[in-house]
């Protein structure tokens, strides 16, 4: 059917049917009301170009549930005048595929074009993708599918080689609170942005998730306004205490470092769950918890630094809510680790120094000297190479001279660190023997 039949002249527009889904109702019916996927879409990006030029080809539009995808290929059709056909991947089989290309071949001898949109396009399998090929060939139709699924592994090759892949994003939560604000006339009720907020946090970047909570909220809210408690029963959790920008953001890492820092396990995961059901920004708590390695454990177990960073790059990987619990692994492992400001203080310290004495030159044995010169200039005299020297040690001094003797660093008896310092006394006895 064509997506200009939708709508009845003498009726509402079908959209407005209060017995449908409100993500349903709230489909946008112009380009400039779609929110979200500006890296696609923006003014200049290559699908806007593509629609507003008129000039589309078949495209595999991937992303996550809630994206909008299906609202996407709806305004597309509706953008460009085209006739729109769609189905499921989960209904359909080789003989709707082929009555339908039927009626796309129909309308194209006649001038119309079709396009052709397919939810779930993963779920054909081969032979049914390869139905699609020849009407692709042929321009029948412009093929538009839909998938959860990296298109890599689930279209064939000669399909995507025929089409050009969107990647859609999660919505952002400003993004779905926007979408929210929306819906609230639609609904008939009033709500401020901060529970429309959690509502957007806990859809996790799904637009339909968020309109079927919100709906469920509104059903269960009195007085023409959105609650607290039906929100919280609407998301079966409770509204959390949190400001991404106030005190309580603060609030909570400070408990979060501090607990690390005491050893509390418990403490330290309870407070990092906390932040994560609250919506704060993970890699945030990553480079936070970056920080604690250096700052409260460093040497003490050099593996900490390892741990956190690898923790990082999982949750830049795998996203919400998989990465979270690398997070957590890094989180317990700080807690359980030796600890020990020690490398804090020295750079405290050193920093101290290099503020507060003369910027000394580089002492002239510690130069290099590339050129015949620099040689005779005295560049790199007196430098002695560790690796012609017995144990690899030697007794040349590398401070400038007003701080020759200076000790910065002083480790802890805990962890690695223990060693560590009976390795520096060992190096300090060798030195001292070549004096």
């Amino acid at each position: 059917m064509s997506l200009f039949d939708s709508t009845s002249p003498s009726g509402p527009p079908e959209r407005m049917d209060a017995k449908r889904p409100l993500a349903e109702r709230m489909r946008p019916e112009r380009l400039e009301d779609y929110v979200g996927q500006e890296h696609i879409l923006g003014p200049g990006k290559p699908l806007r170009r593509q629609i507003e030029r008129d000039e589309l080809t078949s495209v595999v539009l991937w992303g996550p549930p809630g994206t909008g995808k299906t609202t996407l290929a709806h305004l597309i059709a509706r953008t460009t005048r085209t006739e729109f056909m769609s189905f499921s991947a989960v209904l359909s089989g080789i003989k709707e595929i082929k009555a339908v290309m039927a009626d796309a071949e129909r309308l194209r001898r006649s001038g119309r074009r079709t396009i052709l949109f397919i939810d779930e396009i993963h779920r054909f399998n081969k032979a049914q993708q390869d139905a699609f090929l020849p009407y692709v060939e042929r321009g029948d139709i412009i093929l538009i599918g839909a998938t959860t699924e990296n298109p890599s592994f689930e279209v064939i090759s000669a399909l995507l080689s025929r089409s050009r892949v969107y990647a859609l994003r999660g919505l952002t939560v400003p993004e779905i609170v926007t979408l929210l604000r929306r819906a609230l006339p639609v609904l008939g009720i009033e709500s401020g942005d901060s529970l429309l907020e959690q509502i957007g946090i806990y859809a996790n970047g799904d637009a339909r998730q968020a309109y079927n909570t919100l709906e469920s909220a509104a059903a269960a809210s009195a007085g023409g306004s959105l609650t607290e408690a039906a929100v919280q029963d609407a998301m079966q959790r409770k509204v959390l205490l949190y400001d991404k920008g106030g005190e309580e953001h603060f609030n909570l890492i400070s408990a979060l470092h501090k607990s690390v820092r005491s050893s509390d396990a418990d403490a330290a995961l309870y407070w990092l769950t906390r932040m994560l059901e609250s919506g704060e920004d993970r890699l945030y708590i990553a480079r936070r918890i970056i920080r604690m390695a250096s700052e409260d454990i460093g040497l003490a177990d050099p593996r900490a630094l390892e741990q956190t960073v690898a923790a990082m790059q999982a949750v830049h990987f795998l996203g919400i809510p998989e990465g979270d619990l690398a997070l957590a692994q890094a989180v317990l492992y700080l807690s359980a680790a030796p600890k020990s400001d020690a490398a804090y203080r020295a750079l405290l310290a050193v920093q101290q120094d290099a503020a507060n004495t003369v910027a000394e030159p580089v002492p002239m044995n510690l130069r290099n000297a590339p050129t015949k010169f620099m040689k005779e200039w005295g560049y790199s005299e007196g430098y002695q190479h560790a690796h012609n020297s017995e144990n690899a040690v030697v007794d040349m001094d590398c401070l400038p001279p007003s701080l020759v003797g200076r000790r910065y660093y002083h480790p802890t008896d805990r962890g690695m660190e223990k060693r560590i310092a009976e390795r520096l006394e060992e190096l300090r006895r060798l030195r001292s023997q070549k004096h």
